[in-house]
């Protein structure tokens, strides 16, 4: 089953062609795409001038009965984030680190490394 995926603003071609490949990524690293939500919003009010568009989007990630909430200026920079939160490893230096206690199962790893501060 894929990722549900919900907006109030359509998620530009390049998301929708690049989503299965993250599915198969979640997959992958102990993940079930079918328990995750991603709904996308403007960040911002609507412009007066019809012809520019939002800056920014919020991206709300709905999991396992939580949620966590990513602005970023577009979709892909979104997917790429993302892409690294399903896929960090306790060694990645760059992102927070998952907690060393009795290993919890892939979601609950994936909520506790997401409720880290950046």
């Amino acid at each position: 089953m894929p990722i549900v995926l919900q907006s109030t603003v359509d998620f530009s071609g390049e998301f929708m062609r690049k989503l299965p490949k993250l599915e198969q990524t979640m997959i992958a690293h102990g993940l079930d795409p079918s328990g995750f939500v991603i709904s996308k919003d403007r960040a911002t009010p609507s412009s007066v001038v019809p012809f520019v568009g939002p800056f920014f989007y919020d991206y709300t990630v709905f999991v396992d009965g939580e949620s966590f909430t990513l602005t970023e200026p577009n979709d892909m920079v979104f997917l790429d984030y993302f892409v690294k939160l399903c896929t960090a490893e306790e060694e990645d230096r760059s992102l927070p680190k998952l907690r060393r206690e009795p290993r919890p199962g892939p979601v609950r790893r994936f909520l506790n490394w997401m409720a880290q501060s950046v």
